[in-house]
């Protein structure tokens, strides 16, 4: 009778076990394919995460908000010309595209809803300069439109001297009223950054002449 029991038992207890079995081999295959699947996932981000799509990205992310593409090409041929890894050019990309985000944004501060290319460029050379979104508003406002980039561009190199955002700000506001007196800070200035072996914003981006 004990020997009867044992095998119904053990007879009751297949099935519940080949079950047990069947669920634990679904789960491990399901567990493979959510592996391959996120492997597969992983795969395809990195791949858009190349550095030329990073760079498509940024030139993508700049049409959207209305920037010139040219702003970020020159860098790319910047550093095309100079034969640096192209992982370098699209961090460089990138980076440009944040400060011209925020040159957009500081300029609408200033009521410039039209933005030039040459007003971006500049404004965006300022704040990498160290110029304080405060006084780069100042000056925009301050400088009659003709000669705003050229303003802009001479806050940035007195900066570049050395010299305080507000301290800067003073000397190119009382000499935007005039063009000579601009140009003649503007030479005063570009003179102290050669005599540094350094280059002034106008001269670095072909933009010399003060109107």
């Amino acid at each position: 009778m004990k020997h009867r029991i044992l095998a119904v038992t053990i007879v009751a207890l297949i099935p519940g076990g080949l079950g047990a079995q069947a669920t634990g081999q679904a789960q491990a295959q399901a567990a493979a394919q959510a592996a391959a699947q996120a492997a597969t996932a992983a795969q395809a981000e990195a791949q858009a995460k190349t550095p030329r799509a990073r760079i498509d990205a940024a030139l993508n992310a700049a049409a959207e908000a209305r920037i010139p593409a040219s702003l970020l090409k020159s860098k790319v041929a910047e550093g095309e010309a100079k034969r640096v890894s192209e992982e370098r050019i699209a961090g460089a990309v990138e980076a440009r595209l944040r400060t011209l985000l925020r040159a957009s944004s500081t300029l609408k501060r200033a009521d410039v809803e039209q933005q030039g290319a040459a007003e971006l460029a500049v404004a965006a050379d300022a704040l990498e300069a160290g110029v304080t979104e405060n006084a780069l508003v100042r000056v925009t406002r301050s400088a009659p439109s003709e000669r705003r980039v050229v303003a802009i561009a001479v806050l940035a190199d007195l900066v570049r001297l050395g010299n305080p955002s507000d301290a800067a700000l003073a000397q190119v506001t009382a000499a935007v009223s005039t063009s000579a007196a601009l140009a003649n800070l503007n030479a005063q200035v570009a003179s102290q950054l050669q005599a540094g072996g350094l280059t002034s914003t106008l001269g670095a981006s072909g933009m010399v002449r003060v109107p």
